[in-house]
């Protein structure tokens, strides 16, 4: 983890493909739980070239205009193509026992490194990667690579942008050795115009970056009784709880679950290393819905 003196990391602009997917996904989410607190949701998205797919399980007692919150995340121009059916009942007899949603695992992250307690290099990219879609609210991606804490390499690649302005802007925002700016050269179709998207595809971007593992599972489109979202969510919490108690460097927590059970068969924490078992926490998934850190509105 942090013992790499070598590290990089990317980050995506909301415009992304992958993300509009991932947007689109939790807007249909948040509609239903705006109407409906216990809807169980779990919604995948593709998108591309003037078509959108949204596919999945819902039982909800809401009714959602699946279009039309579709189509305020992107315009109408697309075609979106609708096959949602209830969730499974071997999979709700499980979960309204109050047993997990599914199986996995799931990792909680937190390091000194950074205020946001993130890894140094997920935060310069995620920051400049932000600041560059404020200006420019396109497709796009950053990536940094650091050498300790010294910035030796940034990537800034921005649909609808000129190299020479582009450039400006990153070397105002992060100082480095080099810069990479739109080196494949500038692009002006991006987004589902130029690229098809997935929603639950950048998780790594959506959690601690590519140096702390990752459960595998995605956040986008799941209501919190999937604990690949809520227990995700839970884990972070205990990490930079722990964190701040030990006065630690950096915690790692991994909780495993599964389907249908309530409390999770593994529940660990690596203290700067040292490895215990987390206790002082209710981790079942009812537990952590109902706390108020752990929210989806």
């Amino acid at each position: 983890m942090l013992n790499e003196r070598i590290r990089t990391c990317e980050y995506v602009s909301p415009k992304h493909p992958d993300k509009i997917c991932d947007r689109i996904a939790d807007a249909i989410l948040l509609a239903y739980l705006k109407k409906d607190k216990k809807a169980r949701v779990a919604v995948e998205v593709m998108g591309g070239h003037g078509v959108i797919n949204v596919s999945g399980e819902i039982t909800s007692k809401a009714k959602v205009d699946i279009k039309k919150t579709v189509y305020k995340v992107v315009s109408r121009k697309y075609k979106v193509n609708v096959n949602l059916v209830k969730q499974s009942p071997f999979i709700a007899q499980g979960v309204d026992s109050g047993g997990a949603g599914d199986q996995g695992i799931m990792v909680g992250y937190a390091c000194n490194e950074t205020k946001s307690l993130m890894p140094l290099e997920y935060e310069l990219a995620k920051n400049l990667c932000l600041s560059i879609y404020k200006k420019y609210s396109y497709d796009g991606k950053t990536q940094v690579t650091i050498n300790g804490k010294k910035v030796v390499a940034v990537v800034a690649s921005f649909q609808n942008t000129k190299t020479e302005e582009l450039g400006k802007l990153v070397k105002k925002l992060i100082k480095s050795e080099k810069y990479y700016i739109n080196p494949a050269g500038e692009w002006p179709v991006g987004g589902f115009d130029a690229d098809s998207g997935l929603s639950g595809r950048k998780i790594v971007v959506d959690a601690y970056g590519p140096n702390i593992p990752v459960g595998g599972g995605s956040f986008a489109g799941k209501d919190l009784t999937k604990v690949d979202r809520s227990g995700a969510l839970m884990a972070r919490k205990i990490a930079v709880e722990l964190l701040k108690k030990h006065k630690a460097r950096e915690v790692l927590v991994k909780l495993a679950y599964v389907i249908g059970v309530a409390q999770p068969v593994m529940a660990m924490v690596w203290v700067d290393g040292k490895e215990m078992s987390v206790s002082g926490y209710q981790l079942t998934p009812a537990a952590i819905i109902k706390h108020e850190s752990v929210t989806m509105l």
